[in-house]
């Protein structure tokens, strides 16, 4: 398949990337094209501000999530349609997952045959900017990277002098952003702030990286040089149809957390489940005071919880219907804490006998994960890859019979209408889950909605 495309990189994370991705995806749109936003690695948060900029679904492109045969069908899914695809890269261009450099952009770059932008902070150097880019275009020969967009210049001549320099490396120039104000958007303990919390604000940011971007870069060549990414061979990737038995009978409808306190999600589960044989219905637990009519199981992901504590706890309708809920529940990181007897002080569902608090220590990472118990989504002995990103901690840590392990670590709750726990999972990495989800809502297991872990 011909899909225009171009991945937007860095040598390090605070470089602009996501300011330049976002702004440029808008930028384009605003002349009428249809782009197509796509994130490497695991981000939830990126993703929102890139379907603000683009009015489509943000997608993740992660080998190690879904694995590397994956990536190429992903993307063409994501971009079918498009006129071009904007791909933004994670942390430095090189960098993966651990040692070495799979998972990291420059691997995408390459599954995708994608040309490469790199957005370098010229703040507080001038000829040096061309070293470093040249170490960067030589380190890896199998990776085309095409051109810089230089941020942060501060005058004519620092312009003048970065040029200059980087003309002697053949790289051109595609961009000069200078240093601005106001243009960043807000953070906290995670990163950004979800761009589901401060909608307004969300759009007004994606606005003035649009107009920055505009203004500071060559729309076109950056459009010609995407459209020279040659074909990409493959067919898309699309989610596996519910095959044993057509459904019979009315779909399962299946209630997916939502708003502001539950912004994290791939947008592929939504369409393994309908794939399955689900109906999605997506509910507000800050504002709804009811499951939607006729759930039959809960899918709560992660997001913030934890600043949305004293909101959610107010909620007790929703916290007691969730508690007496007879359905399959499946709940990451935050649905996790919102299972949990209580949060930072604040009482929560009580599904799960455990306490969580807010700590100051940053859980972050891939895993490499056993299942060592059954649950609804999972059969003890399978693996998984998924990643962990928390500073929250529970007591206890995890059942007796823990739902995973990874590393000397264990972690979650799994029942056989229940699974929870802190790790992430790609569900297109796994897509027998969706299946499992909906067969459960089917043919619920007897007896198992009276007991409770911990």
């Amino acid at each position: 398949m011909v899909i225009p495309r171009l991945v937007i990189a860095a040598p390090s994370s605070g470089s602009g990337k996501t300011t330049v991705a976002t702004g440029l995806m808008a930028a384009l749109r605003a002349r009428g094209l249809r782009v197509s936003p796509h994130k490497v690695g695991p981000d939830y948060i990126d993703p929102g501000y890139h379907a603000l900029a683009t009015g489509r679904p943000g997608r993740n492109l992660d080998p190690w999530l879904t694995g590397e045969e994956l990536v190429a069908p992903l993307f063409l899914h994501g971009a079918r349609d498009a006129d071009l695809a904007v791909v933004e890269g994670v942390m430095g261009l090189y960098d993966g997952a651990g040692l070495e450099e799979f998972a990291s952009t420059a691997h995408v770059a390459r599954l995708i045959g994608a040309p490469v932008v790199l957005v370098v902070d010229a703040a507080r150097q001038g000829r040096s900017v061309a070293a470093l880019v040249q170490g960067f275009v030589s380190f890896d020969t199998r990776v085309r990277l095409a051109g810089v967009i230089l941020n942060r210049v501060g005058s004519e001549r620092h312009e003048e002098i970065c040029r200059a320099a980087l003309a002697e490396s053949g790289v051109p120039v595609l961009g000069v952003i200078p240093r601005v104000d106001g243009v960043a958007t807000p953070s906290r303990h995670l990163g950004l702030i979800p761009a589901a919390e401060r909608r307004a604000d969300a759009v007004a940011a994606v606005d003035r990286m649009s107009a920055l971007i505009a203004e500071s870069c060559d729309l076109d060549e950056l459009v010609a040089l995407a459209r020279s990414a040659p074909p990409l061979p493959g067919s898309p990737w699309s989610p596996p149809l519910f095959e044993q038995h057509p459904p019979t009978g009315s779909r399962p409808v299946v209630a997916v957390a939502g708003g502001s306190a539950f912004t994290f999600g791939y947008a592929e589960q939504v369409e393994l489940l309908a794939a399955a044989g689900a109906d999605v219905v997506t509910f507000d637990p800050l504002r709804e005071e009811r499951l939607p009519e006729g759930a039959g199981a809960i899918v709560i992901g992660g997001g913030f919880p934890e600043m949305y504590a004293a909101e959610l706890s107010a909620n007790e309708p929703l916290r007691r219907e969730v508690a007496a809920f007879g359905g399959p529940i499946v709940a990451e990181c935050a649905g996790l804490l919102y299972l949990a007897r209580e949060l930072d002080g604040h009482p929560m569902c009580g599904r799960l006998q455990i306490t969580a608090t807010m700590t100051g220590r940053l859980t972050l990472g891939y895993r490499d994960a056993v299942a060592t118990a059954d649950s609804v989504l999972t059969r003890e002995g399978e693996r998984y890859r998924g990643h962990e990103f928390h500073r929250t901690a529970t007591d206890p840590g995890h059942a007796e019979r823990p739902l995973f392990r990874w590393r000397g670590s264990a972690d979650g709750f799994g029942e056989p209408l229940l699974s929870a726990s802190y790790l992430h999972l790609h569900w297109a990495g796994s897509p027998g889950l969706a299946a499992r989800l909906v067969a459960a809502c089917r043919h619920p297991v007897a007896e198992s909605g009276g007991r409770r872990s911990g």
